[in-house]
């Protein structure tokens, strides 16, 4: 009964914030890529930016996310121990070496990888791609501390905290972009990053961690780091993989024109963005209540947990998605159609788009997955399979541009590999953790799939009056009228989730 009051308050209070805290780190990276789209389009210097940013990014996402799945259950059992202090202590100082030498081998090796990535880049943009990869190592160091103290936030139930304090990074790097892009260009973007990643470690540090909480210097403890280690890698690796997947795809869209780089980002990006809000955050919210379940032993609250956590990502995501798939040119024209960027870049853009939607609905209920295994400190097993989910997506990607002729081959790739990889992680945690109750996942799914249903047919009836509308009204009208009918149907047939938010918001009003 713990446990489920836990869970219930945690999607209420901290989630709210949470989700307040979210959605302003992504509507600022929304329009960070505005801003890019604004003042490049889709010129080689945005190309060159965005290539120039996946490679550093995979190891700020093995600290960030790695660092959140390993160190949150780590901490919480140290604290049951009485030793958080001297864990977080630890865990602060290995980083911080860590950060350092990633940063230097970044430096030193750019030069030499990426021409070498991109051998179809001329030599200009591939000079401006090393450069902007080269600032982007340097705030590595200061991406691997924030890791850290992002990671003891959300420990703490403060997840707002650590997610605002991302988007002084996001917003830093917009900031520097308009008051300098004219006079240094696309290297705005980048010391606008390194410069929010400085910052927002000194404001965590000196406003949200407490002092007597840990200490940065001192003597390393390697019976204390090195069985967090263990569970680190292969969690950080998985989250590489990741990116190790968005290298292939971008090498595969270097073959094509500089400019389908950036349609492949910008596509990506504004499809994903339910994915950022709806999947990360109840992955985020849900990772601490199944990782205390563990600590207590609590087979049934974890099990109801990760159920409850499916059931709300396919509540949530699935009217986004069909939304999105009706409005996707009116979208993109009014996020990105300025400036630089261009009504045929929309076009191309909007193609693309519709091709990333699957990957969109398999990594939101991914995450939910993910904080099951995770929780456990079995990250290994998910390890293997997103080793092989990159060799999928080269045989896929293969296939699917030899067949297509396109660079539209490589959204399908990833939303058919997001499938697969999706499926087997299903299939290995049902024979290495508890069964999933399924008759009460098939009825749910099957109330949601039928209030889904009837609101595409209602949009559908609608469009014809709507169509001609500005796209600013049309996409607030149809927002409208989809939020109505698919709650007023989820009511109807009682789907759970839908039904537990309703009856504690009448609790409270009595």
């Amino acid at each position: 009964m713990f446990g489920v009051n836990l869970l219930k308050r945690n999607l209420t209070i901290s989630g709210l914030l949470l989700i307040l805290a979210t959605l302003i780190l992504k509507f600022s990276g929304l329009l960070r890529d505005m801003v890019l789209a604004y003042y490049f389009g889709d010129s080689n210097e945005a190309s060159a930016y965005l290539v120039a940013f996946i490679l550093p990014n995979i190891f700020i996402l093995f600290f960030a996310t790695g660092m959140k799945n390993s160190f949150v259950p780590s901490y919480i059992l140290a604290t049951i121990n009485n030793k958080s202090e001297h864990h977080f202590s630890q865990i602060m100082r290995v980083t911080t070496i860590f950060g350092l030498s990633v940063t230097a081998i970044g430096i030193v090796f750019s030069p030499i990888i990426l021409p070498r990535m991109y051998p179809d880049f001329n030599a200009e943009t591939i000079q401006l791609t090393i450069t902007v990869a080269t600032i982007f190592f340097v705030s590595i160091t200061f991406s691997a501390m924030n890791s850290v103290y992002e990671a003891y936030l959300d420990a703490e139930s403060r997840y707002s905290i650590s997610v605002f304090s991302q988007t002084i990074v996001i917003t830093s790097s917009i900031l520097s972009a308009i008051l300098f892009s004219q006079q240094i260009g696309i290297y705005a973007f980048a010391y606008g990053y390194l410069v929010g990643a400085v910052l927002s470690f000194l404001m965590k540090k000196f406003f949200f961690i407490p002092k007597n909480s840990h200490t940065i210097g001192g003597k390393l403890d390697k019976n204390e780091i090195k069985p967090f280690v263990m569970i680190f890698i292969p969690v950080g690796i998985t989250v590489m993989v990741g990116q190790v997947n968005l290298i292939i795809d971008t090498i595969f869209a270097g073959q094509f024109a500089e400019q389908a780089v950036s349609y492949l980002n910008y596509a990506k990006n504004i499809v994903h963005f339910p994915q950022a809000i709806i999947g990360v955050t109840i992955g985020t919210i849900i990772f601490p209540v199944l990782s205390k379940a563990v600590a207590n032993k609590d087979k049934q609250q974890f099990n109801r947990s990760v159920e409850k956590g499916l059931i709300l990502t396919l509540f949530l995501i699935l009217p986004a998605i069909a939304g999105m798939m009706l409005l996707m040119e009116e979208l993109i024209e009014i996020i990105y159609q300025r400036g630089a960027f261009t009504a045929q870049a929309s076009s191309a853009t909007a193609t693309v788009a519709y091709f990333y939607v699957g990957s969109v609905l398999f990594f939101s209920l991914q995450n939910t997955i993910n904080k099951a295994f995770y929780a456990k400190q079995n990250g290994h097993i998910i390890l293997r399979i997103s080793i092989f989910s990159v060799f999928l997506n080269i045989a896929l990607n293969f296939l699917f541009i030899y067949w297509l002729k396109s660079y539209i081959g490589i959204p399908l790739a990833s939303s058919v590999m997001a499938a697969v990889y999706f499926g087997l992680n299903i299939i290995v945690y049902q024979k290495t953790e508890d069964r999933l109750n399924w008759t009460y996942l098939m009825k749910s799914i099957g109330k949601i799939v039928l209030s889904l249903a009837l609101m595409v047919a209602i949009l559908m009836l609608s469009s014809t009056l709507l169509k001609d509308m500005h796209p600013i009204v049309n996409i607030l009208s149809t927002s409208i009228i989809g939020a109505i009918v698919y709650l007023s149907s989820s009511y109807i047939l009682k789907i759970d989730v839908f039904s537990d938010v309703v009856k504690r918001f009448m609790k409270r009003r009595v």
